[in-house]
């Protein structure tokens, strides 16, 4: 948690509220392939990218 706070913190003062819509989509993605990552389904999502 303490590091989600930091980031938090640098983006406030820093004013990069842009970098926000990438983080998320960031962790997205990677959730998605963490949790499809030995199903059935990898083979589908793989062939999106």
């Amino acid at each position: 948690m303490e590091f989600l706070k930091e980031l938090w913190l640098f983006l406030k003062t820093r004013k990069k509220y842009w970098l926000m819509p990438l983080i998320f989509i960031l962790l997205l993605l990677g959730g998605l392939i963490i949790l499809t990552g030995g199903s059935a389904l990898a083979p589908f999502i793989y062939s999106l990218f």
